[in-house]
């Protein structure tokens, strides 16, 4: 499987925040529209994205809940009809709930920075800093924790957990 180093978070000052990733990124601004239809499954994670015009990715992923940096271990799959392998994975998993979002994607260096709007939650960023095979998981962490620090993102603004997890939570506030 793939690894990376994750940091998730609220972001206070979106405006000023997007200013910064596009100030820092080595290219420009990659606009994505995404949904993902999370379904339950015994261990991790297993969702399905849907980009639009017939593209879509199969993700399983294995994280710890956590403020982070927290690595991740994941595969992607590749599709080129989402709607209708949702349609096959419903049939035989629960689905979990949908996450939608616009994803402005910022690289800096091996790093994805993802600056979402989600739908229902309100502006956050996601960073990834993929590991080459066998790299210590602590030079992904400095390299994370670097950038947050150069976003202006506060430790009381980390996440530790998933979109479709804070989802459920407003759901269900008990």
């Amino acid at each position: 499987m793939n690894r990376n180093v994750e940091i998730k978070a609220r972001l206070s000052e979106p405006a000023r925040q997007r200013e910064i990733a596009a100030g820092l990124a080595d290219g420009p601004l990659e606009p994505i529209e995404q949904e993902d239809t999370f379904f339950r499954v015994p261990e991790g994670r297993l969702k399905l994205r849907d980009l639009g015009g017939g593209r879509g990715e199969l993700i399983a992923y294995d994280r710890s809940d956590s403020a982070g940096p927290a690595e991740s271990r994941y595969a992607v799959v590749p599709t080129a009809d989402p709607a209708a392998l949702r349609d096959l994975l419903a049939s035989v998993l629960p689905v979990r709930g949908v996450v939608r979002k616009r994803r402005d994607l910022y690289r800096i260096g091996r790093t994805r920075v993802h600056l979402d709007r989600v739908e229902g939650l309100g502006d956050y960023l996601e960073l990834e800093v993929v590991l080459e095979p066998g790299e210590p998981r602590e030079r992904g962490e400095a390299i994370a924790l670097d950038l947050v620090r150069k976003l202006e993102i506060d430790d009381a603004d980390r996440v530790d957990v998933a979109y479709i997890d804070l989802l459920e939570e407003r759901e269900d506030p008990a």
